[in-house]
């Protein structure tokens, strides 16, 4: 299945064709337009050469950060993130051989996936939730249980990037989002 999150092709075919782009679209979706987030991989890729785990976390964090940070920048924080690609893309080296799908694919359950998901840096419960809603959502991935370690997320709607399939998709989370942070300001006044 196709990923169309970015509104850009070749963001989305890269997303679509990479776990581990995917798996950092995610990482870099905080403080951040989610479509410039998701696009973030695509930058990687086409400044250095490769997705490749074992070469990004391989390479020297100087010179990584100082490519993420090149305008059009990765993200709003391209050194922080920089670092912390790098960091997951460690873990993805040394627990899944390289291989980011086998967070996923060999998950027992949905709350070993949960827990897979929150050992990554910058992934915290409400992040790894919203990530195994988008792989249950867009990728068909369900381990048993998914639906009780995702909440709200797997319900039909358009709360989170796992609701994004086009467009206008996009345009009903964002709606979403303002309104839910709306709200929150008018409960603190």
């Amino acid at each position: 299945m196709a990923i169309h999150i970015t509104g850009d092709e070749h963001a989305d075919q890269v997303l679509t064709d990479s776990p581990f782009a995917l798996l950092c679209g995610m990482l870099l979706d905080q403080q951040f337009p989610m479509e410039r987030a998701f696009a973030g991989p695509a930058k990687v890729l086409d400044r250095f050469g490769t997705l490749e785990p074992d070469q990004l976390a391989a390479a020297d964090p100087e010179q990584f950060a100082s490519l993420c940070s090149e305008p059009p920048a990765v993200h709003r924080f391209p050194g922080s993130m920089a670092e912390r690609i790098q960091a997951v893309a460690q873990i993805v080296v040394d627990d899944y051989d390289g291989h980011a799908e086998r967070i996923w694919t060999e998950a027992a359950d949905g709350q070993d996936l949960l827990a897979r998901m929150t050992a990554l840096p910058g992934f915290g419960r409400q992040k790894a939730q919203i990530f195994v809603a988008l792989l249950a959502k867009q990728l068909g991935v369900r381990p048993d249980g998914w639906e009780s370690v995702v909440g709200d997320y797997s319900q039909e709607g358009y709360r989170s990037v796992a609701d994004v399939v086009d467009p206008a998709s996009l345009e009903k989370v964002r709606a979403f989002k303002k309104e839910k942070k709306a709200a929150g300001r008018s409960q603190t006044v």
